[in-house]
């Protein structure tokens, strides 16, 4: 029987959990090819979320009770989900349901049917406002853009992977970054099946700007050296355009003497004088970045497998026949 882990952040989700548990009943008391564990990642919830999930009657599957001591996030509740999952395939789910559970068998029935290691349930449709779905469609066009050229232009939510991906995210757990872009950005072969996203059925959404704007950051500063690069490239600019002005003022003093004295030199000064001080921060900047890198200790390269080939028996036995032949 299949092995599979869910995890399922929850954080101050007490409206959810019945309707929650109920539908994780009904989906693992249908699919009984899977033999599941659900593990709940209570991420400091302040309301009663914890007493009803300890309450709920949890009937077709196996359950473990995460709890942290304070709300550190959803991706550190996945993070501390992926550790303790026992599953040969994991995946996420949250408590909302917006993600369907029937994305489970469809993934699983992808990951067999293509051979992957990793897949992910891409968004065909999201159902927000307008402010949401901004805010997604800049962050997909900047990271694929200036971080990973594989991100997909509707976002994911939702990914299923094996238990050899697991052990690779296991060993590089990353504080302040993005679990999916980490997921991501392992290699592997991947593939990816479309859903549509539904309304919550009870509550709010946890998914403040505070946290939108964090993740933003976080998956920059932590996949991608653009604004370090940035630095530099206003720096050069600054100086071509300040040694361009300086060589115009001189040949305009030159020739026609008529520029007023004072600003022409101050600009040229300015100009020069901040696209140094840009490329020297430029600099001190790359190598902050490589030792930020090497601080994270990320795999500098992920081997999927190594194919043990078995010497030619015809070979040998020439081998052999020449030896032979040698001696005589």
């Amino acid at each position: 029987m299949i092995k599979l882990s869910v995890i399922i952040p929850v954080f101050n989700e007490e409206e959810n959990i019945e309707f929650l548990v109920n539908e994780l009943n009904i989906y693992f008391g249908t699919h009984k090819n899977f033999s599941a564990e659900i593990i709940f990642v209570n991420d400091g919830s302040s309301d009663r979320s914890l007493v009803k999930l300890k309450n709920a009657r949890h009937s077709f599957y196996n359950f473990r009770i995460v709890s942290f001591s304070k709300n550190f996030g959803s991706h550190a509740a996945v993070r501390a989900g992926i550790l303790n999952a026992q599953g040969d395939y994991i995946t996420f789910m949250y408590a909302d349901l917006q993600d369907p559970l029937s994305l489970i068998n469809r993934m699983h029935e992808e990951i067999i049917k293509s051979e992957a290691d990793i897949v992910w349930a891409w968004r065909a449709s999201v159902q927000s406002g307008k402010k949401e779905k901004l805010f997604s469609q800049m962050y997909a066009y900047l990271m694929r853009k200036y971080a990973v050229g594989n991100f997909p232009e509707k976002g994911f939510d939702v990914v299923m992977f094996t238990k050899k991906v697991r052990t690779l995210l296991n060993k590089n757990i990353e504080n302040n970054s993005s679990i999916f872009i980490q997921i991501l950005n392992l290699g592997f072969k991947q593939s990816g099946i479309t859903y549509n996203k539904q309304e919550r059925q009870a509550g709010n959404s946890k998914w403040t700007l505070s946290k939108k704007i964090k993740l933003l950051i976080d998956s920059f500063v932590s996949f991608s050296f653009a604004p370090i690069r940035l630095v530099s490239m206003v720096g050069i600019c600054f100086f071509i355009v300040g040694i361009a002005w300086s060589l115009y003022i001189v040949a305009r003093k030159l020739i026609y003497n008529d520029l007023a004295s004072g600003w022409p030199a101050l600009i040229s000064i300015l100009t020069v004088g901040f696209g140094i001080t840009n490329i020297s921060l430029g600099i001190l900047a790359e190598y902050l970045w490589r030792t930020l890198d090497a601080s994270r200790n990320r795999p500098v390269f992920v081997v999927d497998e190594i194919f043990e080939g078995l010497q030619n028996e015809d070979h040998l036995e020439t081998e052999n026949y020449y030896q032979l032949n040698e001696g005589l």
